[in-house]
């Protein structure tokens, strides 16, 4: 296993930020209001320069106390302005960033929910969740309170630019000399920068992946005493990220102190011949104060800009991994002009053909030309060697994947033609590895049918036999189950799971090792709950204990993704073969075990 994975340097610029751009205009009404404070607010900042120069050059000078009183309380009323115009624009605007991650983060986790099981087998989640968190969050930052700077910032250059023009274009005209080499470093440190951002992003996924893998498997990494090996590896990632953040810093750091050093040099030089100009006559104290003021006001705009910029970079990178996940298509999705399937659905089954090969194992077929009729109410089992095909075949009934070759039919409608919510909602499975959600035992149970009554939950529950174990927890069906379910026992999630499988209600039943984790007295239970579920449903089931099998109407015989034999357990014992070994291998004597299983 590998720590980091290598993808390819960003060369699209700025250009992944056009993407915000719909989720930005949704909050028109936030934006007026934002841009409306932050003119009220920069035209009172731009005002305070020409209020100081009167009060020096008309109160002073003309030694007018009343004149002074009137100037400073204007500045005051200014200054109240300012204050409550700045506090309405940060409102605003912090409002419309949050808004903006929020849209952000629910259409990546909708992209991501509505993607196939070959895109899952190839990402992992540790760095699905950095894009959805770290990344959003930067371009939060960005849209929040970044572009808050930036266009204050380039509002207040615009304007203390035209007043410097205004209050001494001589000096002006010395300022705009610097210009060209302000600009040339943004350029050239902001590519190195963008470059940099990506890259550390990169490694914050890796670092969460890696964080994610190692906490969801806790109890091997505890019971195999790898947590020293764990947390080198671990530490290793974050100096990596810190190593690729030390980098990125430093260049943003050289970035801006060459640019402030560069405005404040060239300041000081024009103001120098600015203070000549006053000892000569040529300008009042005053104006030379006005132009200073403004000055400041430039420079303190351009290295804003300069950090700002610094963030912009940093968001586009974040944007460029969002916009890859909601570029994603998922390989398995709805037809575009769908077969309508006539209610109620009968539940039949056909492989015709069926050849298919897992995307991460292109060389190996999981399944080889299966042909298969599974007759409407018909209880089938997939018995077998591990990797003989039989969990795939539950993957492509429920269109996790399509076969490369060959159909699948359902009521003689290829699943292809059907909706996806049709196809799966046709179809309940118990998965050998139960999935149990941080929620209460009840939510738990209605992720088989969300609209369902607390007593049809507790019906479910009990035919599953798990309402005692449930009424038993401290606030009963309320009871928070932890996440993973680690305030159960397996055989507790997995009841849970067949109390889903028996709420939901569908036509067709897959079960997958259903009752592997129960007791026997438990599996005495749950196998006549399971039987009265059977009823009147087409069912699968996979099973490795040929005991669980014995009542199924047929048994299918896979080895190496093929179909090798089927029939009864007799007819199957009869014949020898895979079928025969795999029920001596389980049984001591036969002969006798053939006899009580016929």
């Amino acid at each position: 296993m590998t720590d980091a994975v290598v993808r390819p340097k960003s060369q699209q610029g700025l250009k992944p930020l056009a993407a915000v751009l719909p989720h930005v205009r949704r909050y028109r009404g936030l934006i007026v209001a934002w841009l409306t404070f932050l003119a009220l607010s920069s035209a009172a900042t731009l005002t305070l320069p020409v209020a100081v120069r009167f009060v020096i050059d008309e109160g002073f000078r003309a030694a007018d106390a009343a004149y002074v009183d009137r100037a400073f309380l204007l500045l005051l009323g200014v200054a109240v302005v300012l204050a409550v115009a700045t506090a309405l624009r940060f409102f605003f605007v912090s409002s419309l960033g949050e808004r903006v991650a929020a849209d952000l983060r629910r259409a990546v986790y909708d992209r991501l929910l509505g993607l196939d099981q070959a895109f899952y087998e190839s990402t992992r989640t540790g760095e699905l969740l950095s894009r959805l968190t770290t990344d959003t969050e930067l371009v939060q930052t960005v849209v929040g309170s970044g572009a808050s700077v930036a266009v204050r910032s380039a509002v207040t250059l615009a304007g203390a630019s035209i007043a410097l023009v205004w209050t001494s274009p001589k000096l002006a005209g010395y300022a705009a000399l610097v210009i060209p080499l302000i600009l040339l470093p943004m350029i050239l440190f902001g590519r190195r920068v963008r470059g940099l951002s990506r890259e550390s992003q990169d490694r914050i996924a890796d670092t969460s992946a890696l964080a994610s893998e190692t906490l969801n498997a806790i109890h091997t990494v505890q019971s195999y005493t790898r947590e020293a090996r764990m947390s080198a590896r671990f530490g290793e990632a974050v100096l990596s990220t810190l190593e690729t953040a030390r980098r990125r810093i430093r260049t943003r750091s050289l970035l801006t102190a060459v640019v402030i050093l560069l405005v404040f040099g060239a300041i000081t030089a024009v103001l120098w011949v600015g203070a000549r100009e006053v000892l000569s006559g040529a300008m009042q104290p005053g104006q030379l104060a006005q132009f200073l003021l403004f000055a400041v006001m430039v420079a303190g705009s351009v290295a804003a800009l300069v950090e700002v910029w610094g963030d912009v970079q940093r968001a586009a990178g974040a944007m460029e991994r969002i916009g890859e996940l909601l570029a994603q298509r998922p390989a398995i999705a709805d037809p575009e002009t769908p077969t309508t399937l006539v209610p109620p659905i009968r539940g039949g089954l056909r492989f015709e053909g069926v050849r298919f090969h897992y995307p991460s194992r292109p060389d190996r077929a999981a399944l080889d030309d299966i042909t298969l009729d599974i007759r409407p109410g018909e209880t089938v089992a997939l018995v077998g060697p591990s990797g003989a095909g039989k969990t795939t075949m539950f993957q492509l009934l429920l269109r996790f994947h399509d076969p490369q070759a060959g159909r699948i039919l359902l009521d003689g409608h290829d699943l292809r033609a059907l909706p996806l919510a049709i196809v799966r909602g046709a179809t309940a499975l118990v998965p050998q590895d139960t999935v149990i959600f941080g929620a209460s035992a009840a939510d738990n149970i209605r992720v088989g049918r969300d609209a369902a009554t607390l007593d049809a939950v507790q019906a479910a529950a009990r035919a599953a036999e798990a309402h005692e174990f449930i009424s038993a927890q401290p606030q009963g069906y309320d009871t928070y189950l932890g996440e993973r379910g680690v305030r159960l026992s397996g055989g507790q999630q997995q009841r849970i799971a067949i109390a889903r499988a028996i709420l939901k209600n569908a036509p067709i039943l897959l079960l997958d090792e259903a009752t592997s984790a129960l007791d026997a007295q438990s599996e005495a239970a749950i196998q006549a709950a399971l039987e009265r579920l059977m009823e009147n449903r087409t069912t699968l089931v996979i099973a490795h204990r040929l005991a669980t099998v014995l009542k199924a109407d047929r048994i299918v015989v896979m080895d190496g993704g093929r179909i090798v034999a089927q029939g009864r357990h007799a007819e199957l014992l009869a014949q020898g073969g895979l079928y025969a070994e795999l029920a001596r291998l389980q049984f001591t004597d036969a002969p006798r075990a053939a006899a009580a299983m016929a």
